[in-house]
């Protein structure tokens, strides 16, 4: 998915992924602990049916409960805290 529009520079665009399936899961997991509810919302996010999600969120709590792990980034005092990776191209300066 993308969006053109036009500046006084020339044509823009901006690229627009819709989530994949496990971080629509886990950004509803971050919301509320009830299964139903996270079915929903990932539902919603990714535009999809609400069966198929909801045996996916199943199926990612019966692994999360198996292996005890969690997601969690601490940052200062142990406050959780948003994390953006940005790809940036650096533009080497040729010598001439």
């Amino acid at each position: 998915m993308s969006e053109d529009w036009q500046t006084k520079y020339g044509t823009r665009r901006v690229r627009r992924d819709p989530p994949t399936l496990d971080e629509a899961i886990f950004a509803a997991a971050g919301i509320t602990d009830d299964h139903e509810q996270q079915a929903e919302i990932a539902a919603a996010l990714m535009g999809m049916d609400y069966e198929p999600v909801l045996a996916e969120v199943k199926k990612t709590g019966r692994l999360a409960a198996r292996t005890g792990t969690t997601r969690v980034i601490a940052g200062e005092q142990g406050a959780q805290r948003a994390v953006v990776v940005e790809r940036r191209i650096v533009r080497k300066r040729i010598a001439s």
